[in-house]
């Protein structure tokens, strides 16, 4: 299908224009401090809608709004574990973060269990973003193709290019100000369909409400107390642990703790970023439950072949393309793109700077000169936007990576939040006991994701876990815990008997504060 000239300039005028802008920033910095952390000098605002545009991606764009148009608002019980974990955010993990005053989010892991904790959480991020970034990038081809007939290759090659070139020349500051406008522009663009949406149904915005209560659509899930289905407790405990780990270790978010020009602007950033969320998940859900009222009333509206199973996805796009007004479509498209960019600019920058500090720094070169981090930072940033439009392109061949790629992602996440959560709780686990329940933890969270994939048939079916798969970093969680804490309890109490009886306390068996 052609797209009419107004959407398109719509659409050019918008990845131009963010990419300009973002390249601007190159003659506005002086050293690796403004390209990681933006000199600490962010006003707090454009941090916090830079926090909610990472949270947004083009999947959760399109697939919120498919997900209520198919079923109903279960999804949005994720969203309500957000205070919770906002809470813990502001209260203990920015201050902590403010006062180590690095910018890797990694650097305390070492202060507590040595570099090995580094150097494996370190990993698992930059392991997990290259699968973010290659999905979003993937995931957002696939629509843009299904409707007008563009080259997936080619949608995934300029989408990555355009957001290497910013992020790559622009540093954190590009990154966290591009993410403000297309933050802005995502709302605004989702609001605009939205008012398309209740404001055309035949009867008035009345029968979208008398539509979706008759079919239950307003519905939060089950609260019954089944582990194996997403009932209303199981997705609000994995939203809490999931949201735990975005604020308490991941990169992306500790990086913008450091930007804000103090603890309290960091503290009003995350909390406007975070609660930001909440409203606008709102919102897309309940275009998904307006979708559903709008083809209900006028079924001759939908293609036969998108009211099948599974299809449930495909129609926010296709409302897109051929329920709004030229123009309007033009700015719904540059509003995905715009969710897709500012998460893999993030993730570009993010990564950089944890190479930098956590590697090149750490172990190459203690005293880098500007001019050698600044080049260690622009070379790593092409080297992570290449290869994440290649595991993009890797993904149209061998399309189960997907999934591969999201259960390493939570066995990853969870043993990184499992480790952070035990060294931040109790200083009396060692180096030792951490190693042996981040080892547990990620037993569990392999078990729990991979054996329904694996244990099908034969004497390991027995083994296969019943248990919904957004419980493993919930249980991987747990099991680092209850483990790190019983071996150092046993290491404890051993050393505890050696010094009442008088025998020597080797150095290895102290506990390091």
């Amino acid at each position: 299908m052609n797209l009419p000239l107004i959407d398109l300039i719509v659409i050019i005028a918008y990845m131009g224009g963010v990419v300009l802008f973002g390249c601007s920033f190159y003659f506005r910095r002086s050293s690796p401090d403004d390209y990681t952390i933006g000199g600490g000098k962010m006003p707090s605002w454009t941090v916090g809608m830079s926090i909610f545009a990472t949270f947004v991606s083009s999947i959760s764009f399109l697939a919120l709004p498919g997900a209520a148009y198919m079923s109903n608002w279960n999804g949005f019980v994720f969203s309500l574990s957000i205070p919770i974990a906002a809470f813990f955010a502001v209260k203990f993990f920015v201050p902590l973060y403010r006062s180590i005053n690095s910018p890797s989010a990694y650097y305390y892991l070492e202060t507590r269990f040595g570099p090995w904790a580094r150097v494996y959480a370190s990993v698992c991020y930059l392991l997990t973003q290259l699968a973010r970034m290659g999905a979003i990038m993937y995931l957002l081809a696939l629509p843009m193709n299904a409707l007008f007939g563009w080259s997936i290759p080619l949608i995934i090659i300029v989408t990555g290019v355009c957001v290497l070139l910013y992020s790559m020349m622009g540093g954190i500051e590009a990154v966290i100000w591009t993410d403000a406008i297309q933050g802005i522009i995502l709302i605004v663009g989702a609001l605009a369909c939205l008012g398309v949406l209740v404001f055309t149904l035949p009867e008035g915005p009345g029968q979208l409400f008398e539509i979706a209560a008759a079919n239950d659509k307003f519905s939060l899930g089950s609260f019954g107390t089944s582990l194996s289905a997403p009932t209303f407790w199981v997705i609000l405990v994995y939203g809490l642990f999931i949201n735990l780990q975005n604020y308490g270790i991941d990169q992306n978010y500790v990086q913008r703790y450091m930007t804000a020009k103090s603890e309290k602007e960091a503290v009003k950033s995350t909390l406007f970023g975070s609660m930001l969320y909440i409203p606008v998940s709102l919102m897309f859900f309940f275009i998904g439950t307006a979708l559903f009222a709008y083809y209900q009333a006028q079924p001759d509206l939908l293609p036969e072949a998108l009211k099948a199973p599974g299809m449930a996805d495909k129609v926010f796009p296709h409302f897109i393309v051929h329920g709004l007004p030229a123009g309007v479509t033009g700015l719904l498209i540059a509003s995905i793109f715009a969710a897709g960019m500012s998460t893999v600019s993030t993730s570009i920058n993010s990564s950089a700077t944890v190479i930098l500090t956590d590697y090149y720094k750490r172990f190459f070169n203690k005293n880098a000169s500007m001019k050698q981090s600044m080049r260690v930072l622009y070379t790593t940033s092409f080297i992570m936007g290449i290869l994440s439009i290649l595991v993009s392109l890797a993904m149209m061949q061998v399309k189960s990576a997907l999934d591969a790629w999201w259960a390493l992602s939570s066995i990853f996440s969870g043993g990184m939040l499992g480790l952070f959560l035990l060294g931040f709780v109790s200083q009396k686990v060692r180096n030792f006991d951490a190693a042996i329940g981040v080892v547990a933890g990620v037993l569990v969270i392999s078990w729990v994701s991979l054996s329904p994939v694996y244990f099908t048939d034969g004497v390991w079916v027995q083994f296969k876990s019943t248990l919904h798969t957004n419980l493993a970093i919930v249980l991987g969680t747990m099991a680092i815990f209850i483990v790190g804490f019983v071996v150092a309890g046993i290491a404890n109490r051993n050393t505890g008997k050696a010094a009442q009886q008088g025998k020597p306390v080797h150095a290895k068996d102290k506990i390091k504060q």
